[in-house]
């Protein structure tokens, strides 16, 4: 438990230094060690909680926050992660499923890498609004079920959608990305909670608690690196470069138990 302790706390800091929380890399974290399933979701959800609000917090003391049009985002967006936390999925479908996940994250996280080292960033602080709002929306609907469904906030899916289709500025989108995976982390975890063939096994979450006690620690520790530590392109490559890793090693599990 205090490697994986350990191992949380750096997932958390490169995350947390980028705007995320780093649920899709908990759960596969846990996957790979072996945790029950769906024991591990609740795992991973209680975690993405733990560190996306202090990421939510600090974007709201730097008033990121458009509370009109972000609390539309999150309100069609909660009862999908609902929804999708209470769907039961084998565990054959949910590694597949959160494999691609994280492999679409990886190219996501070093694309906006690319993006700082070549100076083009400033460029989407300008370019918002172009898009019809119905289309962010859906997508923050879709990608809300999605999240419930594999047990991750979404945010690190989300976000380059709002980019592609210029939903607001760069610094903007990562702030709503805070507070859309502490709404639909909650909301995932609750609808798992409500499942009743899930119920009995959620009970063994408490036995995680360094986990969580970690994870607080590596949030705080990423958020002051993001602030005045580390150049932002090289947390994101080496970001990215984790997810890949992971991905790959899900992937790679998944199929191996097919061709078994």
């Amino acid at each position: 438990m205090a490697l994986m302790a350990f191992i949380f706390a750096c997932v958390a800091l490169a995350y947390a230094s980028v705007g995320f929380a780093g649920g899709s890399t908990y759960t596969a974290l846990l996957v790979l060690s072996g945790v029950a399933f769906p024991l591990l979701k609740a795992v991973s959800l209680s975690c993405n909680i733990l560190v996306s609000l202090g990421n939510a917090v600090h974007f709201t003391r730097k008033g990121l926050y458009d509370w009109r049009n972000d609390g539309v985002m999150i309100g069609v967006s909660v009862p999908a992660a609902f929804a999708g936390g209470a769907t039961p999925l084998s565990q054959e479908t949910f590694i597949i499923l959160l494999g691609l996940f994280l492999l679409f994250a990886s190219f996501s996280v070093g694309a906006s890498a690319y993006l700082d080292i070549t100076k083009q960033r400033h460029l989407a602080e300008t370019l918002t609004g172009d898009q019809p709002r119905w289309m962010a929306l859906t997508a923050g609907c879709l990608v809300g079920f999605a999240s419930g469904l594999v047990g991750i906030g979404g945010g690190i899916i989300l976000a380059p959608i709002l980019h592609m289709l210029k939903w607001a500025s760069a610094r903007r989108i990562a702030a709503l990305s805070s507070l859309y995976i502490v709404a639909n982390s909650i909301a995932g975890l609750c609808g798992l909670t409500l499942s009743q063939s899930t119920t009995g096994a959620l009970t063994g979450v408490v036995n995680f608690w360094p986990l969580a006690l970690s994870v607080i620690v590596g949030g705080f520790v990423g958020r002051r690196a993001a602030a005045s530590w580390l150049p932002q392109h090289i947390i994101k490559a080496a970001t990215a470069l984790l997810i890949f890793i992971v991905s790959c090693r899900l992937l790679w599990t998944s199929w191996s138990q097919v061709i078994a």
